[in-house]
């Protein structure tokens, strides 16, 4: 469990030339119920909000209990103030509608800071402020933010209440469409807060404002109110966050990227293990052989799709764990186990369907709370997508009346879906086991219309770090920027981690220098299910068709690192052998289609390789030597490959 200075909740943010003589009672009205008491009972705890309710200047206070009740009566709040809109009952029943700000409708990477002391624990892909900057610039933004507002306390669990791989956290918010969401995401409330005060735990410290005092209650206030100064700021070495601005998902839910991601990736560097921007899925083979798999792409490349997928594979079974991260400690058997820190899915709705996700549309079809997808005249939501018969008029996301002539998408392409993973179908009966769930193999993917092959396999654990160092993929809506640009998005961690990328990349070659047997660890594949032919049109049908290339994996990971009769080697790893996958029924696709998505592309992978050494040149002494050994070695591969007979090959 980290450790954490205690003076470090609050001097070095919030305790500029305030007030360090506290009573036992906050200074401003607040809820007098069971939470208020138990905070009161942590000191740390007590005194941050104390100091944090001084500066900000909130109205009220209230310290969430977490149950369904406090839940249904901001909710209920919200409808009658009309932020949020009550869906048909009989269509979706207990699940709400949020419109957002046209402003704020994605991360805001261009926002982001990591504030290490130096620029070069940040690294070059973090935007970096010096930390005393920075929080005076906060401390600024921060003072009487919540001036005729509440403030929320929200006390929280990433991972299962009383776990040891589980750590705790407070986020301050004065948003109450942010505390139903967290309701949702996380485990929140009293039974938290006692474990926090039997313990005395300590917590990670989060702060949130939408930065919109209500100084005149005369006016209407917005029904989501925002600023257009936006800081999400991370303090690594004092394991504090801070937001400003926003009150979209990922910049506003403090327990999620900014937490379980940005905070925890420099805590898993301190004490060996991994966070991970990663889906993590049970599958099991007709015979009852149950192994759990780890996967890593970027925003909107079908994580979700992934870890909820229906196989059609006859006797195949998939089960979910978790959708977007994973946290990995070794175990004592050598292996990596990993548990899924929320308690939620925040999906992408736009494209979910039944025939994309079945499961998924199967969880979300009732208590869920829905952002910026569209409106039917029955009271019900619809995005791009869901259903192959467009209505004839909808209210977009905007609030403004659609038909199919309209020239803007009734769903935002980020629209979301806040949904408990309990709802889940398919969810994997340990999804909540305390120690984790061991994991065979790991896949890292991204959109990749050209070059990459359906699925590779790493030569070793070195070999698989470099795939994970190596990924790029087409941007999508998921953060702010232009769609369908090739970026580098190492580890799809990217916007995410939370220290010098090159010293990640490092962390990940010593997880497995440190491993007592190295067979233990899994096995680590490259995956692209974007392949696109000469015309444009994707080459590997997708979605439940997946299943057939999970079965390779699945068998892979039994086997040793070599050439079976089922892999083949080649320049770039291994690669399945023509008739490895099965597709049989999948129309479409031939053995030549396979051959063609397996093919080894050497001037696009020579154009790759460029690519990433002009990437990784940013990092300089950073750069691990690890790393830079594989670039040697896939030139060089490369190289003997391409002047090779081609009977050879």
């Amino acid at each position: 469990m980290l450790r954490i200075l205690n003076e470090h909740y609050a001097v070095n943010l919030l305790n500029a030339n305030l007030n360090t003589n506290y009573a036992d009672e906050l200074r401003v009205p607040s809820t007098q119920n069971s939470a208020l008491e138990l905070v009161k009972q942590h000191k740390e705890a007590f005194e941050w909000i104390q100091q944090a309710v001084e500066l900000m200047k909130p109205d009220n206070v209230h310290i969430c209990d977490g149950t369904p009740e406090e839940n249904n009566t901001l909710v209920q709040e919200m409808v009658a103030r009309g932020d949020l809109i009550a869906l048909n009952p009989e269509k979706n029943p207990n699940s709400y509608l949020a419109r957002s700000d046209p402003s704020d409708v994605a991360r805001v990477e261009k926002c982001t800071y990591i504030c290490w002391p130096t620029k070069e624990e940040a690294g070059p892909t973090n935007n970096w402020v010096e930390p005393n900057e920075m929080m005076a610039t906060l401390r600024g933004l921060y003072d009487g933010c919540m001036r005729g507002r509440t403030m929320y306390v929200v006390p929280y669990s990433m991972g299962p209440v009383g776990s040891y791989l589980a750590r705790v956290g407070f986020e301050i918010t004065d948003s109450p469409y942010v505390v139903c969401s967290m309701y949702i995401m996380t485990r929140i409330g009293v039974p938290v807060l006692k474990w926090m005060v039997e313990k005395q735990l300590p917590f990670i410290p989060g702060l949130h404002s939408v930065g919109s005092p209500r100084l005149d209650k005369s006016i209407p206030d917005s029904h989501w109110p925002c600023n257009d100064k936006k800081y999400i700021v991370h303090f690594p070495h004092l394991r504090t966050v801070a937001s400003f601005g926003s009150g979209y998902g990922g910049n506003a839910l403090l327990g999620k990227k900014c937490f379980a991601l940005r905070i925890a990736s420099a805590l898993a560097k301190d004490e060996g293990w991994l966070a991970e921007h990663m889906l993590i899925l049970g599958i099991t083979n007709p015979e009852g052989k149950k192994k759990y798999i780890a996967a890593a792409f970027p925003s909107q490349c079908g994580k979700t799709n992934l870890a909820m997928m229906m196989p059609t594979l006859p006797g195949w079974k998939i089960e979910c764990v978790g959708d977007d991260i994973a946290w990995m400690h070794p175990g004592k058997d050598g292996r990596l186990y990993a548990i899924n820190p929320e308690n939620g899915f925040f999906g992408v709705a736009t494209g979910t369907s039944l025939h994309t996700n079945p499961h998924a549309m199967n969880t979300i079809n009732r208590n869920t709370l829905f952002t910026n997808v569209a409106l039917t005249d029955d009271g019900d939501v619809w995005w791009e997508g869901k259903t192959d018969d467009v209505p004839e008029h909808l209210i977009d996301w905007t609030g403004k009346d659609w038909t199919p002539a309209s020239k803007e998408p009734a769903a935002h392409p980020n629209s979301r879906f806040a949904v408990s993973t309990n709802q889940c179908p398919s969810l994997d009966p340990n999804w909540e086991d305390v120690e984790g769930v061991p994991i065979s193999a790991i896949l890292f993917g991204g959109r990749r219309p050209l070059t990459v092959p359906l699925i590779t396999q790493a030569l070793d654990w070195t070999h698989g770090t470099f795939f994970g160092a190596a990924v790029s993929s087409q941007t999508t809506a998921a953060a702010e920027g232009k769609v369908g640009e090739l970026r580098h998005d190492p580890f799809a961690m990217l916007p995410f981690c939370g220290y010098n990328m090159g010293q990640y990349f490092q962390h990940w070659l010593d997880i497995g220098n440190k491993a007592e047997d190295a067979h233990l660890l899994p096995r680590i594949f490259q995956i692209n299910w974007f392949r696109k032919d000469k015309n444009g049109h994707y080459m590997w049908p997708g979605f439940g068709e997946n299943s057939r290339v999970l079965k390779w994996v699945f068998d892979r990971s039994d086997e040793p690192l070599t050439p079976s009769a089922i892999a083949h080697a080649s320049p770039i790893g291994f690669l399945p052998t023509d008739d490895a996958i099965d597709i049989d029924g999948l129309e479409g696709v031939t053995v030549e289609t396979m051959k063609q998505l397996h093919a080894v592309d050497v001037p696009g992978w020579f154009s790759d390789l460029a690519s990433c050494e002009h990437y990784f040149s940013q990092f300089g002494d950073d750069l691990p030597q690890g790393i830079k050994d594989q670039v040697a070695l896939l030139r060089r591969r490369l190289e003997e490959y391409a002047s090779s007979p081609a009977e050879a090959r």
